[in-house]
């Protein structure tokens, strides 16, 4: 009743490697621009030799890219942040404590230089 042949896998495209010249042209269209309209997609696409597809693909690549770094660099601020404080802290009470260890008169050391 049921068929126990499989059925061929749709075949995916192979991985883009984009050139030198493609990739510093798309960052420093980048920079600029974060969402391309379908006319500046089409210039693109002509210039460097892509398809739509790639071009879209690329800038959606992009911007996933640079909102995990903007993320980690939010960590990275909140991490020295959170590490100036405590050294802050430790330093005052550092501070605290060699104010309070002031020798008193009659001790133990001033009796040990005479």
């Amino acid at each position: 009743m049921f068929n126990n042949r499989q059925q061929p896998k749709k075949k995916r495209k192979s991985r883009t490697a984009f050139t030198n010249h493609q990739i510093f042209e798309l960052e420093k269209r980048f920079l600029y621009q974060k969402y391309l309209s379908p006319a500046d997609r089409d210039e693109i696409a002509a210039q460097l030799g892509l398809s739509n597809a790639q071009v879209i693909t690329w800038f959606q690549n992009r911007r996933a890219k640079l909102k995990r770094d903007m993320e980690e660099l939010k960590k990275d601020v909140e991490t020295a942040k959170a590490f100036a404080t405590q050294k802050s802290f430790l330093e005052s009470v550092q501070t605290f404590s060699i104010l309070k260890k002031k020798p008193m008169i009659g001790s133990d050391d001033e009796k040990l230089d005479k």
